[in-house]
């Protein structure tokens, strides 16, 4: 899948006062995630199935990765 992401709209991690590594996301696509890096807006973005973004995001709250 390659989507235009040229018209998207973004939404910043909540995380994004903690020093600018941040990554935003956008809800545009149905069954797609587009994520990007958001101190580089017109760089590329990675697109993930709506359905693995799920599992990251459960996996992510429920503490499966290490803290850095």
């Amino acid at each position: 899948m390659n989507p235009d992401l040229s018209g998207v709209s973004w939404i910043k991690s909540s995380y994004s006062t903690n020093g600018g590594e941040c990554v935003e996301v956008s809800a545009s696509f149905s069954g797609a995630v587009p994520v990007r890096d958001s101190k580089d807006p017109s760089g590329a973005a990675l697109v993930f199935p709506a359905s693995a973004w799920r599992s990251f995001v459960a996996a992510v709250q429920a503490g499966e990765f290490p803290t850095v």
